[in-house]
């Protein structure tokens, strides 16, 4: 299996007064298509940092970032929102719905900054809340949808313009455990039967035991998991 993510001695740093912080230190990593990463560690210990920077969110310092042989650090800002665009799925811990608008239109979002016309943007829609399984809540607002819903929602937002990267920042973290189960499984179904390569920052290890794989980070490296690694935090 090809490497989706590949990673090569990457560093994050920036100043903070008279002092460099280094978020991440010369880490390498590589990442298979279609795989579900977990990514654990204390707070401050570089997970949502990575993240961003996978993403295309950032940018890194030094080292090498390649996602689907796309060289992120040889792109300029306007070339990587471009690349953002096209390319990468955002699923947050808030949802981040916006409350006025219904389930569709919330999907639908992502869609106006591409060239469909407003059937090809229907049927895109249609079907990611298909996949999540909302096609009977697409003209709820978020107030009539509960937490899991909203969720689902974010999610087919998230895949609508068909990514093949998904970035998941604790996306169980507010909601109750059969939710948080289900949204889980929906993830585990995008990765194994629809490809896309996940990655997912969480705290909670019952999230993380629903991955292919599960990582932990402490200080800006990758180490051997252990009570200090598996330790709760952002």
């Amino acid at each position: 299996m090809s490497s989706f993510i590949q990673l090569r001695n990457l560093t994050k740093s920036f100043r903070k007064g008279p002092n460099l912080i280094t978020p991440l230190d010369s880490l390498s990593l590589d990442v298979p298509q279609g795989e579900f990463l977990a990514l654990m560690g204390p707070s401050g210990s570089g997970k949502t940092t990575l993240l961003n920077l996978i993403a295309g969110i950032d940018t890194p310092s030094s080292g090498e970032l390649t996602i689907d042989g796309q060289d992120l650090a040889s792109l300029s800002r306007s070339q990587l929102t471009t690349w953002r665009s096209r390319h990468v799925g955002y699923i947050f811990q808030l949802y981040h719905l916006v409350p006025i608008l219904s389930a569709h239109e919330n999907v639908e979002l992502p869609l106006l900054l591409q060239s469909l016309t407003r059937a090809g943007r229907r049927s895109r829609v249609d079907a990611a809340l298909a996949l999540v399984g909302l096609s009977d809540r697409s003209h709820h607002r978020p107030s009539e949808l509960s937490g899991g819903q909203e969720q689902r929602v974010a999610i087919a937002r998230a895949i609508v313009h068909n990514p093949g990267l998904l970035v998941a920042d604790e996306p169980t973290g507010d909601l109750d455990s059969e939710s948080g189960a289900s949204v889980l499984e929906l993830l585990c179904s995008l990765s194994r039967e629809h490809g896309k390569t996940i990655v997912m920052v969480t705290h909670d290890p019952k999230a993380a035991a629903a991955a292919d794989r599960t990582l932990y980070l402490e200080k800006g490296q990758l180490v051997t998991p252990g009570p200090s690694a598996v330790a709760q935090g952002g």
